[in-house]
């Protein structure tokens, strides 16, 4: 989920409100005054369902994971439907596309007929939709399963890759980054970089790493830079392109020095981590990676990878974020697309997606908030056999950086890594 854009103008305009109309306005006049660009977030929980009663979200975000692809159509869509009559269309598409398109569409003046309404987002991808003004909002706390279920004074909830969320973005699950290996092949876990990069060295050709800018990979080169140089200079680093090189070169290096003991000689990388799973299940490498802690359960359940997967954290911990969805500001059916995150955000829907044969995303609502029926039913959901447990994933968990540096780093990467002869 990637890419900043280099030159955006964003106009904007100013919403005028007809002050003064007569009561005997014809339901057709009303419907002309009754702009998308008013505060939807003003209208009442009922105000909102009646709005949007009868009506389709378009929900955008990426669409290669089959797991994700089936919660949304097969679990979601369901409740959605049932609790508000509102049909969910999801879009699978590359952020760095959906946001190019938000951009087109607001520079064509598409205002409020947009193609999206909801949109999976984090990261610098968010940073640079509320930067330029792409989306609509404060809404998140106006939901009433924002206020039911979420903290809202987590970090977690309140920032995005270091960026404030400002209610700009409901939370949609919880990641923490994660090792895959094939424990038939592999003895000797490289809970480090320096075991990894012997592993890598004795068995040529059996590890590799995505190409950017895909998301769980440039998440694997940041947790290689957190355990050379460590994360936290990064925080409150600017966002210079020298500064960022001159700090993350020793982790470059490393990189480069297996880069020739990588699948292909380093020569090529999968093109993204579904890519690298289908090598890792086809046998072709000993290891994949995930930004879900749940996924090598779920694809173990799934048929997908060898009963002999198993994951593992660094030992001096690995990266963990918030993903979260977001309405664009051009969205035509904002009423429907709170509704439809009010929904993501419910126990139930919340509880569904943790379970590894249905998704395995790790829930973002306050257990504490849960009713003793909602935690009953939380405690039920068995984990699977490769899940590294709550308590371990949480005293490893470390930090993302802030998002204005990521593409930077991918940049260094691709100037660095991919392009050294």
């Amino acid at each position: 989920m990637k890419k900043i854009f280099k030159y955006i103008t964003v106009l904007l305009s100013a919403v005028l409100i007809i002050l003064g109309v007569t009561a005997c306005s014809t339901n057709k006049e009303q419907k002309n005054t009754d702009s998308q660009t008013q505060q939807v977030q003003d209208l009442s929980y009922d105000q909102l369902k009646e709005k949007a009663n009868g009506t389709t979200v378009n929900f955008y975000g990426y669409g290669g994971s089959e797991l994700t692809n089936n919660w949304v159509d097969n679990e979601l869509a369901p409740m959605v439907q049932k609790n508000y009559n509102i049909k969910v269309n999801r879009v699978g598409m590359n952020i760095d596309e959906v946001l190019n398109l938000m951009l087109n569409e607001d520079k064509a003046g598409k205002k409020d007929e947009g193609s999206v309404d909801l949109i999976w987002i984090n990261g610098e991808n968010f940073y640079t939709a509320k930067k330029n003004n792409l989306l609509f909002g404060p809404f998140a706390n106006k939901l009433p399963n924002y206020k039911k279920y979420i903290d809202a004074n987590s970090d977690d909830v309140k920032m995005d890759f270091g960026y404030p969320t400002e209610f700009y973005e409901v939370p949609y699950g919880k990641a923490q980054f994660v090792m895959i290996y094939n424990s038939d092949r592999v003895k000797d876990v490289p809970t480090n970089l320096t075991k990894l990069k012997e592993y890598v060295k004795a068995h040529p050709g059996r590890f590799t790493y995505a190409t950017m800018p895909d998301f769980t990979s440039s998440a694997f080169i940041r947790n290689v830079i957190s355990e050379i140089v460590g994360y936290e200079q990064f925080m409150t680093m600017d966002a210079d392109y020298e500064t960022v090189k001159k700090a993350v070169q020793p982790a470059m290096d490393y990189l480069k020095e297996i880069k020739p003991y990588l699948w292909n000689q380093g020569k090529t990388y999968p093109a993204d981590t579904p890519a690298l799973d289908n090598m890792y299940k086809d046998g072709e490498v000993d290891f994949t990676m995930s930004y879900n802690p749940n996924s090598a359960s779920a694809n173990i359940e799934k048929g997908k990878f060898p009963q002999s997967t198993k994951t593992f954290l660094f030992d001096k911990g690995t990266t963990g974020n918030t993903h979260f969805v977001a309405i664009s500001k051009n969205s035509k059916n904002k009423a429907g697309a709170m509704l439809v995150a009010n929904q993501i955000i419910s126990a139930e829907a919340q509880i569904s997606k943790y379970n590894p044969s249905i998704w395995g995303d790790m829930p973002v609502f306050d257990i504490d908030k849960l009713s003793s029926s909602e935690k009953e039913k939380l405690d039920g959901v068995k984990l699977g056999v490769a899940t590294i447990p709550q308590s371990e994933l949480v005293k490893k968990r470390i930090p993302e950086m802030p998002a204005k540096l990521v593409p930077i780093i991918e940049k260094i990467w691709e100037e660095e890594v991919l392009n050294a002869k």
